[in-house]
């Protein structure tokens, strides 16, 4: 099989596993920003095979379809805003040597996202519910969720960089080169 052809395949494969995992958070309800974030690990295999190119172009097909298809909107804007785009993203920030730069890029990234999304969601789509669950907990309590958030983001981040070295040194040796 040519290498094009090869990309494309993996490309597709790619693209329909983050689409499933999306339609899981219509069933599973209390998944609606894990199964995001998952849905974002498997593009670092399509990063690492075909390039940040196919990678792009993966995730744009992704999110375009999620926001379509997925029964879960709220769950499909935090795939296209944010964990559909970022361990592409994750490759050209770890090249910032500087941490004193390169960590507040990110979570300004990660901020800047969220804040985008659920402004989607309140004023555009006019999901209000996201609003009416934070009521009772006072007018601080989208402060404070955006605070667990950013601790959720660290760990994420950690997570994945985890990913991609045990998918760069354990499964594509190991297991990948079985296959070629």
């Amino acid at each position: 099989m040519s290498k094009k052809s090869t990309q494309v395949a993996l490309g597709g494969v790619c693209a329909s596993l983050c689409l499933a995992l999306m339609f899981l958070t219509g069933i599973i309800p209390f998944a609606t920003y894990a199964l995001p974030a998952i849905a974002g690990l498997v593009l670092v295999a399509v990063v690492i095979e075909n390039g940040y190119t196919t990678a792009v172009t993966v995730y744009v097909a992704a999110a375009i379809l999620s926001l379509f298809i997925v029964p879960d909107k709220e769950a499909a804007l935090m795939f296209t805003a944010f964990f559909g785009y970022y361990p592409i993203l994750k490759g050209k920030l770890e090249r910032i040597k500087s941490g004193l730069l390169r960590i507040p890029l990110k979570f300004l990234i990660f901020n800047a996202a969220v804040v985008a999304a659920y402004s989607v969601i309140i004023f555009l789509f006019g999901i209000t519910d996201v609003l009416d669950e934070m009521g009772s907990l006072g007018k601080y309590a989208p402060l404070a969720l955006l605070g667990l958030g950013n601790v959720m983001f660290a760990v994420y981040d950690f997570a994945l960089t985890q990913v991609i070295f045990v998918y760069i040194h354990i499964f594509r040796p190991k297991i990948l080169r079985r296959f070629q």
